[in-house]
């Protein structure tokens, strides 16, 4: 099946299948996953800043043609979003779609590689160009046995995303998981080292440049998202001696270098997986491990920190947040009482002043 870096995802059936499955689902866009353990050195843009919202009306979303496994993983600013359906086992493959503001079962259009197996489409921007990864097979399996080829979509057309590598794995895998309007991209690819290494990267998709990021402080490094700034989110193993030495942490990566580390208080894990232009991030963090792990999705500001527990009603400790626009809408997905996974739409119902 595709898989988000190194896990895959099984089908989850019953409650003990959902929480597998929000076991495999670590690791991002996972796959899925605080207060602050956070070091800051930038405010949110005055132009852009708003009330951080009090609460959010959860929406349930899934595509028909498989209602067991739906994720939506990213949002533009017209409320067009990217997705797909299908777990990946097999004989169950991922299938990508952009799914049209009103978001009725009319309103879904298909988006998938030509001639691929499987497709997830991971992230758009506002100008018509949306990005994710295909895979030539559907094998199923609790390993990447499947190949992971990154690609761009233009409009319908379809360029090869994968980073340039003299050693990559075997199979080749590789993700694009957001783009920006500048037409920047922005995913990870596994090399040919035993054990893998992971290593973000970018792609100028005018310029057919790719370039390899190196965020200071992590290791194993995954690009999630991007905005119009230049700013990465994304999640990777800290490496910086402090408490959370050797913990998979969430990261936002500067223009000019800067990196903070985004770690929810008390958790086991911390991913950033989506990015606005208010360097507003969203994600998820684990508490607990196996069987007894539970999965929450969080917001962040520079200003304002952590806003933890940002779970569907329907999947409260099973949720992931996966995109966010500037309007402050999120997606993602949870793990409902059936074991099925639901793509979800969050909107900000806001404070008001005074």
């Amino acid at each position: 099946m595709l898989t988000h870096v190194k896990h895959a995802r099984p089908v989850a059936r019953s409650s003990k299948a959902a929480r597998r499955h929000r076991a495999a689902r670590w690791a991002r866009v996972a796959i899925a996953a605080a207060a602050p353990v956070i070091a800051t050195g930038s405010v949110a843009s005055p132009a852009l800043a708003q009330d951080a919202p009090s609460n959010y009306q959860f929406r349930t979303i899934d595509n028909q043609a498989d209602p067991t496994f739906n994720q939506l993983l990213g949002i533009n600013q017209d409320g067009l979003i990217a997705g797909y359906f299908g777990s990946g086992a097999m004989g169950h493959p991922n299938k990508g779609y952009l799914l049209v503001a009103r978001h009725g079962q009319a309103r879904y259009l298909n988006e998938n590689w030509p001639e691929s197996a499987q497709t997830q489409v991971t992230g758009l921007n506002d100008r018509g160009v949306t990005v994710g990864f295909w895979s030539s097979t559907n094998n199923g399996g609790t390993t990447p046995v499947n190949d992971n080829r990154a690609f761009v979509s233009v409009r319908g057309s379809f360029i090869d995303g994968d980073f340039p590598t003299d050693n990559p794995a075997s199979p080749p895998f590789d993700q694009l998981l957001g783009v920006n309007d500048h037409d920047i991209a922005v995913g990870f690819y596994n090399d040919g080292a035993s054990p893998t290494n992971t290593h973000a990267y970018t792609f100028d998709i005018r310029r057919n440049r790719f370039n390899e990021v190196t965020p200071s402080g992590i290791t194993n490094p995954t690009g999630a998202a991007i905005n119009n700034q230049g700013d990465i989110a994304g999640f990777g193993t800290d490496a910086t001696s402090d408490s959370s030495n050797g913990q998979v942490v969430g990261y936002v990566l500067r223009r000019d270098g800067r990196v903070t580390v985004l770690n929810v208080s008390g958790s086991s894990q911390t991913q950033a997986l989506g990015i606005n232009d208010r360097d507003e991030v969203v994600g998820v963090y684990q508490v607990g491990t196996g069987d007894n792990a539970m999965m929450h999705g969080f917001t962040w500001t520079p200003a304002r920190g952590f806003q933890t527990n940002v779970d569907d009603p329907a999947g409260m400790g099973a949720t992931t947040l996966n995109g966010v626009n500037d309007r402050g809408q999120l997606v993602g997905f949870y793990t409902d009482s059936s074991g099925n996974v639901d793509g979800l739409l969050a909107n900000p119902v806001h404070r008001h002043r005074g």
